[in-house]
């Protein structure tokens, strides 16, 4: 039985969504609306009397705001209604909450295939539209038709139709099926199998699953457990998932041939590399990125970092805080999914980032959330290849699902970024990133160590299994094509995994699990399958796992990445109080099977074996991928200086530019508060509305020690030299951190690669020269956070980011976004990037060069000329010796207490940057370039936009000028000027002549309004 309730505004209550949608349709799609009403709509499907239908319409609706009926709400008159609910199979989290808050209404436990499911009405006042632009409000702005059903009724149709009771229940009636593959066949067919099959695997990883079940052996010891020599599809499906690039990162493990072309001259960092791969600077074998320049710097440097504790090999990287407690870290991106669907791949990708330091360790509570988003223009107005979504909706679809998973996880978001370029309209970047916290020992063990045993239960928490998100690993390791599956997408539930994650930690503090991982890519054959090996084996019964509908084959059971599920192994001994606790936390927790020591990974639905499988074979089986990467350095157009507008025009058109702009409407829909914990702000200033250079979090209410935290990106510099591109923004983060207050000697990064692909073939016939993009990317990686004595705890690498939808390929950037967590001593001495007081000494902190090349300036040039490509060469470098300097130097001025402001300078140089510090103190600046122009120096353009690493920008109170110049004794400074009362930028150059003269107010409102009507 189906009961209908619909909720809607009382007459005269403000609809805010209904206006949101009217808003976007006239701006985003250019049609005439006159009014949008928005309607909930809850179809129970459930066995309930009438009296109790009322009393849960009673109770879903808001007497004060809403009214409601069972059945149809009247409606004032409108033309055209458009109603957007769940396929089949698609996760409904508000569905499954009202369930829940339905038993609470009724005091009594509804049926297991009981179930409510939602839909979301628009009323649109538009006479003007045809039913077709209707439907394209449908399809364009309100539903993902990946995920999500439209119907489009006209008043005169709904006024004659009953109120739907459909629901998109899945009617299975086929039993569970297992297929096998003959996999003795031509090289062609095995590609074929490969691709339909969304399996991702190449010719030679076919070649080495068809050898490994054609052994006589193996056929012997498969027959005795029921199986035949072929293999069943859910073992060529979790062979798929372990090996696939997303799991494995083949690239980064591969063994790569490395040369440079002749004209090329290394960098002086790089003549050590001989010493660690096999060749010369100029011509190497490398024997896997990873370990060679990622895990080795680390290791170079773990002497010196004796806080390091866990990195590497669990969820998330560890470092111990101080003798309370160890912070846990991982920042992922969700970029396939969120191509196909904004919201439900960056929900994902949040919550499912939550789980990475949850289930690190013994399990960390969660404690900060960061994001950031590489995206094309939302203003963006050319033709879209088919099958890509416009980036403005992409744009606030993954906002709004970061923002969901966040909020409602009750994690605060401490960084986050935007960053443009019509590259990523094919994928887009989605980075979220997790900081969590663990006590140093639990019940007197160390807290970042874990084990399956033999003998412990393999125990599944949390949410059900569906089809949702299938094929996510395999999908993510290749190119967005035509073919991707729509199952790929999963829709996270943040307030289930509220309950799963409050209830762990409860049972984590009992000590009644061992080892603990999260449900993500691959789902139960990824978590069963990597705990298995710190077992030695394991014996899985899907039949036993709790599914969200019936239908499913057995494979589908195992690859699942249905979200908000971890998997356990509990010790017998604590199974029944694992399982009373869960029950008593309203947390749906199962056995499904036990660990051994076999070296199998034995894999039943009930009595029927369905995969069996080395272990040995599944994790190191693997045949290695031998690449060849050629560099040879771009050259690009330099930019006419000549025809380049005023400086003062300049600066204000780049204030305005979408990289430059202030995103704080945005940001402003994302808690910060939450916990009460943050010091120093994402945004700052007297108005709070300038971007922090770093944020400041206490982690313990007792204590002012505390944490900082920043990231740094730069794809566009990519396209000159990946090598400069990695040390610079390595560089400018380990600044901003520096200027906020975070120690020297405790800190650590985060590695996020997201690449085009980089393998040759006939699709990527560059892959030579992006593959070389990578290994430098690397290898500067290696040079400068060992330089710095800064290590690597954590990362990831995206490798296939690139689109052939609509038949036009589309590949991103080089992108790395580098990330750092610090420790401040004192919370109370963090310092903003705000000026404070007028008549305070402005200084500029390191050397300025001529390095404009790929700078917002030369980009913006190449704009206006119509030539994009006129980027120039000399991009910014950084040189070790004197970056160190200046961050020691910093480090005592910040700690001594002698600045009131101190701003890392990065893109748009210092003119940027000095219109930053003046827009959060909104006051003044007198500025004299001349006390540092150079002779070379031949534009004064040059010294205001150039983007050279190594500086700051700090202000400092007139009677500490001399202690401050003390501390910066062996850095490059210069005193430019003091700030002033009126809030007014003025700038001379070297012949003293006003090259910007600018309202500070009228700058900031410039800065803010590019955003404004979006």
């Amino acid at each position: 039985m189906v009961n209908r309730i619909e909720v809607g505004y009382r007459p005269g209550v403000r609809d805010s969504a209904g206006e949101g949608v009217a808003e976007r349709v006239r701006t985003f799609l250019g049609l005439a609306v006159e009014e949008v009403r928005t309607r909930s709509v809850y179809k129970i499907h459930a066995e309930l009397t009438p009296a109790e239908v009322e009393r849960v319409r009673a109770e879903l609706t808001d007497p004060v705001i809403e009214r409601s009926a069972v059945g149809r709400l009247d409606a004032a008159p409108f033309h055209w209604l458009i109603t957007v609910g769940y396929k089949p199979g698609v996760t409904d989290n508000v569905g499954r909450t009202a369930k829940t808050a339905i038993e609470d209404i009724l005091g009594r436990r509804l049926a297991d295939a009981d179930a409510v499911y939602t839909e979301r009405q628009f009323f649109l006042v538009a006479p003007e539209l045809r039913r077709a632009d209707v439907l394209r409000i449908g399809t364009d702005l309100l539903a993902n038709v990946l995920i999500e059903t439209i119907s489009v009724q006209s008043i005169e149709e709904w006024r004659a139709s009953a109120p739907d009771l459909t629901i998109p229940v899945i009617e299975a009636e086929q039993e569970p099926q297992v297929r096998t593959y003959d996999l003795q066949v031509s090289d062609d067919e095995l590609r074929r199998i490969s691709s339909e099959g969304i399996l991702s695997l190449s010719l030679d990883e076919m070649h080495a699953v068809r050898d490994y079940f054609a052994d006589p052996a193996r056929q012997a010891e498969r027959a005795r457990v029921g199986l035949g020599p072929d293999p069943t599809d859910a073992e060529l499906e979790m062979i798929a998932q372990t090996w696939s690039e997303h799991c494995k990162h083949k690239i980064f493990n591969a063994v790569i041939e490395y040369e440079e072309a002749a004209s090329c001259e290394p960098p002086a960092e790089r003549q050590e590399h001989a010493e660690r791969v096999t060749g010369s600077p100029r011509r190497l074998v490398i024997d896997s990125l990873f370990k060679t320049y990622i895990r080795r710097a680390t290791e170079d440097l773990r002497e010196q970092c004796p806080w390091l504790l866990s990195v590497f090999h669990d969820n998330a990287g560890v470092i111990a805080f101080n003798e309370r407690w160890s912070l846990a870290y991982k920042v992922e991106t969700h970029n396939s999914p969120s191509a196909l669907d904004p919201y439900g791949g960056a929900i994902t990708g949040i919550v499912g980032v939550n789980r990475d330091p949850f289930g690190t360790g013994k399990g960390a509570q969660l404690m900060f959330n960061v994001w950031g988003y590489c995206l094309g223009s939302p203003f963006f107005d050319g033709k879209l290849p088919e099958g890509l979504l416009h980036p403005r909706r992409i744009r606030d679809g993954v906002h709004k699902g970061v923002i969901d998973g966040g909020n409602q996880s009750g994690i605060p978001y401490a960084r986050g970024w935007e960053v443009f370029d019509e590259r990523y309209i094919g994928k887009p970047l989605v980075y979220c990133g997790t900081v969590g916290i663990l006590p140093r020992t639990i019940l007197g063990q160390p807290s970042e160590q874990k084990k399956a045993n033999p003998g412990d239960l393999i125990v599944m928490a949390g949410g059900r299994i569906g089809k949702d998100g299938i094929h996510g690993a395999t999908f993510s390791s290749e190119e967005l094509r035509k073919e991707s599956p729509a199952q790929a997408v999963q829709i996270g539930d943040p307030i289930t995994q509220k309950k799963m994650t409050d209830f762990l930690l409860e049972a984590r503090d009992l000590g009644l699990y061992s080892c603990i991982t999260d449900n993500g890519a691959g789902g139960l054959s990824s978590s069963v399958g990597e705990m298995a090996r710190l077992a030695g084996g394991a014996e899985l019964d899907l039949s036993k796992a709790p599914l969200k509908y019936q239908g499913l084959d057995p494979w589908e059971i195992l690859l699942s990445e249905a979200q908000e599920r971890m998997t356990l192994a509990v010790p017998p001994a604590n199974v029944e109080a694992f399982l009373d606790l869960a029950r008593r936390r309203e947390v749906e927790a199962t056995v499904l099977g036990s660990f051994n020591d076999s070296g199998k990974f034995h894999v039943r639905y009930g009595d029927r074996t369905v995969a069996y499988v080395d272990l040995d074979f599944l994790h190191e089986g693997l045949p290695r991928m031998r690449l060849k990467a050629v560099w040879t350095p771009p050259h690009h157009p330099e930019p006419d200086l000549a025809s380049a507008p005023p400086p003062g025009v300049a600066l204000a058109e780049l204030l305005a530019d979408l990289n430059l702009c202030s995103i704080e409407k945005k940001c402003r829909q994302y808690d910060h508060e939450v916990k009460g914990l943050s010091v120093v702000k994402p945004f700052v200033g007297v108005n709070n509305d300038v971007p922090s250079d770093a944020s400041v979090f206490m982690v313990d209410y007792e204590s002012h020690e505390g944490v900082v935290l920043t990231e740094a990106v730069n794809p566009h510099y990519s396209d000159i030299d990946t090598y400069h591109m990695v040390a610079s923004i390595i560089d400018l983060a380990l600044r901003r951190a520096v200027g906020a207050g975070a120690r020297l000697d405790h800190m650590a990064g985060l590695d996020n690669f997201c690449w085009p692909d980089p393998v040759q073939s006939p699709k990527t016939p560059d892959g030579h020269y992006k593959l070389a993009q990578l290994v430098r990317a690397n290898m500067a990686l290696y040079d400068y956070t060992t330089a710095f004595g800064v290590p690597l705890i954590s990362g990831k690498d995206s490798m296939k980011n690139d689109s052939t939808r609509g038949g036009v390929k589309i590949s991103i950037p080089p992108t790395l976004l580098f990330s750092v967590i610090a420790k401040i001593d004192d919370v109370r001495k963090a310092v903003t990037m705000d000026a404070k007081c007028p008549d305070d000494f402005v200084y500029l902190i390191g050397k300025t060069r001529d390095e404009l090349g790929a700078s917002e300036y030369y980009r913006y040039l190449a704009r206006r000329a119509g030539s994009p490509e006129q980027i120039g060469n000399r991009v910014p470098k950084v040189d070790v010796g004197e970056a160190k300097t200046v961050l020691e130097a910093m480090s005592r001025a910040v700690a001594d207490g002698l600045v009131h402001s101190v701003h890392a300078l990065g893109k748009g140089g210092l003119a940027v940057g000095l219109a930053k510090v003046a827009f959060a103190g909104e006051l003044g600046m007198a500025i004299d370039l001349g006390v540092i122009s150079k002779p070379f120096f031949r534009d004064p353009a040059i010294l205001l936009f150039s983007e050279s690493n190594s500086r700051y920008v700090a202000t400092v109170p007139r009677d500490k000028q001399k202690a401050f110049e003390k501390a910066m004794s062996n850095a490059p400074w210069a005193l430019l000027g003091a700030t002033t009362p009126e809030p007014r930028l003025r700038i001379r150059d070297l012949r003293y002549d006003l090259v910007i003269d600018a309202d500070v107010l009228e700058l900031k409102a410039k800065w803010k309004a590019t955003f404004d009507g979006i």
